[in-house]
């Protein structure tokens, strides 16, 4: 039973979004809540049932027939189909016609999470809450799990994510690709949320896990249905799909048995995904077109040379070269702080400490980290300091337990 408990869970991840989208787009995007409530009835059926009766021969085949059968329930129930739906229409009885079925065919899903990703990543919506949506209805993510994701608690997360419906329904957004003058500015929305929600897999802010890769994957999947489609599949999507890439082919290598970090100079370059580099450098030359360079680009060569093997002056002499490029296109503390350890690695320690010690980030782990890196070989006191200093910021245990073992390699 374990086992089929966790296929249904998996099932639900990889089909919770498509069914949402796929509801969304036929009845409007205002009824998303209701989709959800369908889906989530569906899936708790299915676990009633499969418990009893043992899996389907076609599950996926199952969940899309009972969500189907709730669905059209719901809408005819209490004359919402007749009432509410029919009179906007121009022809009831096409529509009718149409109800007796929901199209699940791959296209159809393919396009209705198109137009769905545009929707939750409007940008009347707060970043923060187009995340959580993106979690939610994107990539079937529960809401323990988006809580856990913003360290946060479930009654805020169903709040913040209520406040986002409430906004697309007052917008009366709707599901549809954006017109060709707005599709270019509102992509951007979209590359920054999957950018966004990359991130947070890669580096999870969760107390029990330092990599949520199935995050990583989700972001990866909405980005490249974007290269799918015509009008989004533009070089800074093939960009950004390569930095996801080059991130991706050092998961295995990022973490120990005990899930502890590895840090970058100290992987193992065997465990590196050559596959994944490949694809990431595919992805880098399809982004080589035109004239517009996003961070994204800048970003996804830095990354394509911490997969070389090599590791000289010159290699990161042009990291150095990059960083310099990226603060110019998109300025963040933590583009400084990574500039700063190029810096450390071209020109010392000395050079790198005038600049890290302008930047007083002194709410950062990171910076804290950097400073004690700095100071290592310099100045053991003032190194411990620092590190002590990150050790009290840091949030998880893994980020504690990466401190601790710096501290001591001091003693």
């Amino acid at each position: 039973m374990m086992q089929e408990n966790e296929t249904l869970q998996q099932l639900f991840q990889k089909e919770f979004s498509k069914i949402v989208a796929v509801i969304s787009k036929q009845f409007g995007l205002q009824h998303i809540e209701i989709a959800e409530d369908i889906v989530s009835e569906t899936f708790l059926q299915a676990l009633e049932t499969w418990k009893n009766k043992g899996t389907p021969a076609n599950p996926t085949a199952w969940i899309y027939k009972v969500a189907q059968r709730k669905t059209l329930y719901h809408f005819r129930r209490g004359k919402i189909f007749d009432q509410k739906i029919v009179p906007s229409l121009k022809s009831a009885q096409e529509k009718n016609d149409e109800i007796a079925t929901l199209d699940f065919s791959p296209q159809n899903i393919k396009d209705s999470q198109l137009q769905m990703l545009f929707a939750v990543c409007n940008p009347a919506i707060a970043s923060e809450a187009q995340i959580g949506l993106a979690l939610r209805i994107l990539c079937g993510f529960s809401i323990g799990e988006i809580a856990e994701a913003f360290l946060s608690n479930e009654e805020t997360i169903k709040k913040r994510l209520f406040r986002a419906k409430e906004k697309l329904r007052a917008d009366k957004v709707k599901m549809e690709l954006p017109s060709a003058k707005e599709i270019d500015q509102r992509l951007d929305n979209v590359l920054h949320i999957i950018y966004l929600l990359f991130t947070e897999g890669y580096y999870s802010k969760t107390q029990n896990e330092v990599l949520r890769k199935d995050f990583c994957l989700e972001a990866m999947r909405l980005c490249l249905q974007l290269t799918d489609y015509d009008k989004t599949n533009l070089p800074k999507t093939n960009a950004l799909l390569a930095l996801m890439c080059f991130h991706a082919s050092r998961f295995s290598a990022r973490l120990a048995s005990d899930d502890s970090y590895i840090l970058y100079e100290n992987q193992d370059q065997q465990l590196w995904d050559v596959a994944l580099i490949k694809q990431g450098m595919h992805f880098l030359t399809l982004s080589a077109t035109g004239s517009d360079l996003s961070s994204y680009h800048v970003e996804a060569r830095i990354a394509s040379l911490h997969c070389q093997k090599e590791d000289g002056k010159e290699k990161w002499e042009e990291i150095l070269h990059l960083y310099n490029q990226l603060l110019f296109i998109n300025y963040s503390p933590a583009v400084a702080l990574n500039r700063t350890f190029a810096l450390y690695k071209v020109y010392g320690a000395q050079t790198a400490l005038a600049e890290a010690e302008k930047l007083k980030l002194e709410t950062s782990y990171f910076f804290f980290i950097l400073l004690g890196e700095l100071y290592k070989n310099i100045d053991g006191e003032n190194a411990k300091a620092n590190f002590l200093k990150a050790y009290s910021l840091a949030q998880t245990k893994a980020d504690k337990q990466l401190l601790q073992q710096k501290i001591d390699g001091l003693a």
